[in-house]
């Protein structure tokens, strides 16, 4: 897609709108799905616990309620990894995010990276939610990535991520590249971590993102709205 012909509600249909903070309380949520409703965006991506509190705000929407998965470490049991994204699903997420083992990656244990990420499709595909698996690049080297996305092309999640957003840095132009270069049109790439401007969402989108994680949502909307006035 070229950013510069994207219409408002087109970004807003790619971006996951994100609140995945320790101290969220029901009043933040509110206003997470609030502004989802109002900017009409994808998903709101939230922790497992505020699952089934988004669940009712957005159920009689087409928006998603998305679950993040062993968060933000990567660091549980594939069969701990398993039974979280059950009990969301069973609370109503309707995508999960999920967090690979980013030291057995490194370690080149890709039997394990392979095993966790087929049965945590096989669980969501199942259920018919989508999944997304984060690499979070900012730990790995470009060897570890393209095994990464190779085995991703293997399996086929939803999507494959670049980031957390709570590690050392976030998505780069040069790992949305990569990604999508590496697991081609099989599987979709999502950027997220540190994208807050519109010439940020457009540099992603261009270099081959289909989704966009972001807590900068509606300021990117509104920058759009004020863009497409201005032609």
């Amino acid at each position: 897609m070229n950013s510069k012909l994207i219409e408002v509600d087109q970004l807003a249909q790619m971006i996951d709108h994100t609140f995945l903070k320790a101290y969220a309380q029901e009043k933040d949520l509110q206003k997470l799905c609030d502004e989802a409703k109002a900017n009409h965006f994808k998903m709101v991506a939230i922790n497992s616990v505020p699952v089934a509190f988004c669940h009712q705000i957005l159920k009689n929407t087409d928006i998603h309620v998305g679950a993040a998965i062993s968060f933000p470490l990567g660091q549980t049991t594939i069969a701990t990894k398993v039974f979280e994204a059950k009990n969301a699903i069973e609370a109503g997420a309707d995508e999960i995010d999920y967090v690979l083992n980013i030291g057995k990656l490194k370690d080149h244990q890709l039997d394990y990276i392979e095993d966790e990420m087929r049965q945590m499709v096989q669980v969501c595909h199942n259920a018919q939610v989508l999944i997304k698996v984060i690499f979070e690049n900012c730990y790995l080297s470009n060897e570890d990535k393209i095994n990464a996305c190779h085995i991703a092309k293997e399996i086929k999640p939803d999507f494959v991520k670049t980031s957390t957003g709570f590690g050392s840095a976030g998505a780069t132009v040069a790992d949305v590249k990569l990604m999508k270069q590496e697991v081609g049109s099989e599987v979709k790439v999502k950027a997220a971590g540190g994208i807050k401007t519109l010439a940020d969402a457009k540099a992603m989108i261009d270099a081959g993102a289909q989704r966009i994680g972001t807590s900068h949502g509606v300021a990117i909307i509104n920058e759009l709205k004020k863009e497409r006035k201005g032609d």
